[in-house]
């Protein structure tokens, strides 16, 4: 089950930096693909599209990497 069930997208930018860590953390690799590319529809995140592009497929940890800065990134424009 996809903890988007429980959680708006929209409120990862509006969580408390200890609760964002807490929360990506119990992720799955498919959450986190499903949030970047809700969050950057102009990304290449899933992994058919990945491997036709780019030759690899994004890791969990690469994509928490990216998810974590996004977030910091939406969170400096709306401030």
């Amino acid at each position: 089950m996809s903890i988007w069930n429980y959680y708006k997208r929209e409120s990862l930018t509006s969580i408390s930096e200890e609760q964002l860590i807490a929360l990506v953390n119990g992720m799955s690799r498919n959450d986190i693909i499903d949030w970047l590319s809700w969050n950057d529809s102009n990304g290449i995140y899933n992994d058919e599209q990945s491997l036709k592009e780019l030759g690899n497929i994004m890791t969990r940890e690469e994509g928490i990497e990216i998810l974590l800065r996004q977030v910091e990134e939406n969170r400096e424009e709306s401030a």
